[in-house]
């Protein structure tokens, strides 16, 4: 078994492929994670889809064909070119998979170092495959351990003190550019999840007023109570009045179409700041040359402009990130060959018990003799399994050896997949896991 990402990220992917990549809703991901694991070599599967990646996760026999039927369907579903899709993925196979998993998870992948959010959004991810039967043991061993690092990251460096978001790094940029006059101005915020509110009480600590839209009025009313009285709730049906009144907009909602257009604005003399935060986009292009708008990339170049403080602790965190891959997979190794040679003494005994039984029925041993057969059989198999069973767990412990133990079960025809492995973990690691 293999374990492979297939990555569609702002390291690599402009923002409107990912937009044309991402999931929309759970049904969508549901309708790909069925289509990905009907593939008899793909075990497993989950997929994370944020504002800044899209990445396929899964536990597969054969990562090679794996990796291009997770191309195939991604160009299906949004109808780009195979081979353009090809060019654009990022692919990482076993260990480099584990190690990329730790960091997207310990957010040192994240276009802002140190935010907190995705911890939760890959967490989420791989309930929700977890829950449509799509994602098990094989992946949940990952998971586990990525936030047991996740968690080792935050304690030992200072990499999420004072945790930047996108929305505080719109909020920051729309600071720098407005000065202190933007205590007591008007802030328009377009939804209100979870980006929409991040950008509400960030403006909140700027000095701002703010107008919350959204579609569910009972949740926009709720959110905005929560937040205060300098929070007005309305309906997004008056969102045409509130972007010809205020200059400052921030928009993240997840809408399947652009909700502002050129059209909607009636005053172009009026300069407008605005921030789009939205995948896929909420905003139009807009040529007008008192609008200055900056997307989710335009916000990389800014949040790159990290302290000395952040990067230094970066580094501290890929060391933990890289020491944690590094036990997961020589606990998983060393873990995997229990089992084996549990099936391999398993099969022995079953050999013994049929041939001394066979050997009796043919009247080649008296019955009485059972026993003392049985013994000696047993020894003279302990015997000869010994040293393979001491090499075999000797192996498990090299990198280089790490298909060893696919070897051996193919040719001694061991199926070892139904085994809960939680009964040996405690022989053999430290850190645990919740399978």
């Amino acid at each position: 078994m293999y374990y492979l990402v297939v990555s569609f990220s702002h390291h690599n992917c402009r923002q409107e492929v990912r937009e044309k990549l991402a999931f929309t809703s759970d049904n969508e991901q549901v309708e790909m994670l069925d289509l990905l694991c009907a593939f008899d070599f793909i075990h497993e599967a989950f997929i994370v889809s944020t504002c800044n990646r899209v990445e396929i996760v899964v536990a597969t026999r054969d990562n090679f064909s794996s990796y291009h039927a997770i191309l195939g369907l991604m160009a299906q579903k949004s109808k780009l070119n195979f081979y353009e899709l090809k060019s654009l993925a990022k692919r990482y196979d076993d260990e480099e998979a584990v190690g990329h998993i730790f960091s997207v998870v310990s957010s040192l992948d994240s276009l802002v170092v140190g935010e907190s959010q995705i911890t939760g959004q890959v967490k989420e991810a791989f309930m929700l495959s977890h829950r449509n039967e799509t994602a098990g043991n094989k992946l949940n061993r990952i998971i586990s351990y990525a936030m047991k690092c996740a968690a080792e990251v935050r304690n030992m460096t200072r990499i999420s003190q004072k945790p930047i978001s996108i929305a505080s790094v719109a909020v920051a940029q729309a600071h720098d550019i407005l000065g202190e006059t933007i205590a007591g101005m008007t802030a328009v915020v377009v939804g209100a999840g979870e980006m929409g509110v991040l950008a509400a009480k960030h403006l909140l600590r700027s000095g701002c007023d703010v107008v919350l839209l959204g579609r569910d009025m009972d949740k926009v009313e709720a959110v905005a109570t929560k937040l205060g009285e300098n929070v007005k709730a309305d309906s997004i049906d008056k969102l045409k009045k509130y972007l010809n009144r205020y200059r400052l907009l921030f928009s993240a909602t997840s809408a399947q179409e652009v909700l502002i257009k050129e059209e909607m604005i009636e005053n172009d003399a009026l300069p407008r700041l605005w921030f789009d935060m939205a995948i896929p986009r909420d905003i139009e292009d807009i040529a007008l040359k008192n609008i200055t708008l900056y997307r989710i990339d335009d916000l990389r170049a800014i949040s790159q402009n990290n302290h000395a403080l952040r990067e230094e602790q970066a580094v501290k965190a890929a060391e933990i990130v890289e020491q944690y891959r590094d036990e997961f997979y020589k606990w998983l190794r060393t873990l995997s060959v229990e089992p084996v040679i549990k099936q391999m003494r398993k099969q022995v005994s079953q050999a013994i018990d049929t041939e001394v039984k066979r050997a009796i029925k043919k009247g080649f041993v008296p019955g009485a003799y059972e026993q003392n057969m049985r013994k000696m059989a047993e020894q003279m198999f302990n015997r000869f399994l010994h040293d393979p069973t001491q090499n075999l767990r000797k192996s498990s412990k090299e990198e280089h050896h790490a298909n060893y133990i696919e070897s051996i079960k193919e040719m001694f025809n061991l199926d070892t997949d139904h085994i809960d492995l939680k009964q040996y973990k405690n022989d053999h690691h430290s850190k645990g896991y919740s399978a």
